[in-house]
């Protein structure tokens, strides 16, 4: 079993990433496989909701990691998604991917767990966390909780290091990450299949 997890920080080894990496220290701990991968600090576009990927499979800005992610997503069983808090909103580098990944190729991320993680000096993590969870409840995905709201609090990775309770969050997310990505293999293998979703109803408030 394969876990990605996504870190929407430009600063490849910061914060957010020393977050991340706690969570993957105790999946690699329980035989599951990990890769961080960093968004880096270069521009990423927004979905412009063209509908090309309808028919294509796949994002029609074929410039940025996108269209690589999603195809590592297909072979994932799991995926956490890391932000710093920026004005007490994620990094606009995490949406702008997470709704092209969502939007282009949302049935691979279908009933598999997720999560998601943020990282702030002090507030406007709660909100993040809100953002970051709709693109996962709205998608069929297990959303897997810890001990406390998935935070860490620090100005640098020194301080996050020093957050006891914060990191202590991350380890039991990882802990019920690897329990519950367990659980779904044991029950694919006793034969026990994903409800069927209905599909076709789509209303607006208007008729």
């Amino acid at each position: 079993m394969k876990v990605l997890l996504f870190n929407g920080s430009s600063r490849p080894t910061g914060c957010t990433f020393t977050a991340l990496s706690e969570v993957a220290k105790i999946l690699n701990s329980e035989g599951i496989e990990t890769e961080i991968l960093q968004s880096g600090n270069g521009a990423f576009r927004d979905c412009i909701a063209c509908g090309f990927c309808a028919q294509n499979n796949r994002c029609v800005f074929n410039d940025d990691v996108v269209n690589e992610w999603t195809q590592k997503a297909e072979k994932a069983d799991g995926f956490v998604f890391g932000s710093p808090v920026y004005y007490a909103h994620p990094s606009g580098r995490i949406l702008s991917l997470m709704d092209r990944m969502f939007y282009s190729r949302g049935s691979i991320f279908a009933g598999k767990p997720g999560a998601v993680v943020v990282s702030a000096r002090r507030a406007g993590t709660t909100a993040s966390l809100d953002v970051l969870a709709k693109h996962l409840t709205i998608n069929q995905m297990p959303l897997v909780s810890s001990t406390y709201w998935t935070m860490v609090h620090g100005n640098t990775p020194d301080e996050v290091r020093r957050d006891a309770e914060g990191l202590q969050t991350m380890r039991n997310l990882g802990r019920n990450m690897a329990r519950l990505l367990n659980a779904i293999k044991a029950g694919n293998e006793a034969g026990l299949k994903a409800p069927e979703t209905e599909k076709g109803a789509r209303t607006n408030f208007i008729r």
